[in-house]
């Protein structure tokens, strides 16, 4: 037995449960998912870790933490990455989640550009941690109360996610009777469809305006063109501060000059080049 297996059987689990998880478990796995998505997992997530992954061990038939933690450090544990990732982030979002950021949106944004959108301008927003797709097809709802006619129009939304599988679901855009009962009726009855098991689709005119796509916020960005207003809530939480000002500095290299960026309730951007224009709404300095 080497030296290193042998410390790791020695140490103490840092969870009781199905399989041995130890300090080194840990550590390894936090690592991991720091260089893939930023994250940062202090040692106080160590059980949420341990009952989300031991649901992975199950299903692939490994024995042991230690096993897990070979597999997702090898040139072949790729696949198990992304699984691994997509387990221990957290996905909760809902239709108009911090309603105040879609009112901000539609008056401060939308409604005094709306006359240079019809006379042939562009309009670009970038929801950049779109979950299941409730937070896009929000930021569409809104476009079309200002501009009815966005689908005829150059105005196109971004929509990206680090994990590919949300990132499918909320392409597919359906979704149950309660999860879409946020939305303001008249909207909903005009841009979604019912169908007869309960479930709501939105219907072409706002999935016309959406493009979903895989995203890394701390990899690299393909996009090239700017932005009106960047959403990005509720995600650098989980990013330690360098990390943070990091995004921060991005999203403002690719905000329109005035432009918005929205942050989640518990959230505050530090980073220079932004002053507040609302709550949890911050504006790039740069003039217009």
């Amino acid at each position: 037995m080497s030296t290193g297996a042998a410390l790791r059987r020695s140490e103490p689990p840092l969870v009781d449960g199905e399989y041995p998880f130890t300090q080194e478990n840990f550590r390894t796995i936090a690592q991991l998912l720091r260089a893939d998505s930023g994250i940062h997992l202090p040692d106080a997530k160590a059980t949420l870790v341990y009952s989300r992954l031991a649901k992975r061990l199950r299903s692939l038939g490994l024995k042991s933490f230690d096993a897990y933690c070979a597999l997702v450090s090898s040139d072949a544990g790729g696949d198990e990455r992304y699984a691994m990732m997509a387990a221990l982030t957290t996905n909760v979002t809902r239709f108009y989640r911090e309603p105040h950021h879609f009112d901000h949106l539609r008056d401060k944004v939308l409604a005094p550009i709306a006359d240079k959108i019809r006379a042939g301008g562009k309009l670009r927003l970038w929801s950049s941690a779109c979950s299941t797709g409730q937070e896009p097809y929000s930021i569409a709802l809104t476009v079309l109360q200002v501009l009815p006619d966005a689908a005829k129009l150059d105005v196109r939304i971004l929509a990206t996610d680090i994990d590919p599988n949300v990132v499918e679901t909320a392409r597919a855009g359906v979704y149950s009777d309660e999860a879409v009962s946020p939305v303001p009726k008249p909207l909903r009855d005009r841009y979604m469809k019912a169908d007869r098991a309960g479930q709501w689709r939105v219907g072409d005119e706002a999935r016309s305006l959406i493009a979903f796509k895989t995203l890394n916020l701390i990899g690299e960005w393909p996009m090239k063109g700017r932005f009106e207003a960047i959403f990005c809530r509720n995600v650098v939480i989980y990013f330690d501060e360098p990390t943070q000002n990091t995004v921060w500095t991005k999203f403002r290299s690719v905000l329109e000059p005035g432009g918005r960026l929205y942050v989640g309730h518990s959230e505050r951007v530090e980073a220079p080049g932004y002053r507040t224009d609302g709550l949890t709404v911050y504006r790039q300095e740069g003039a217009r």
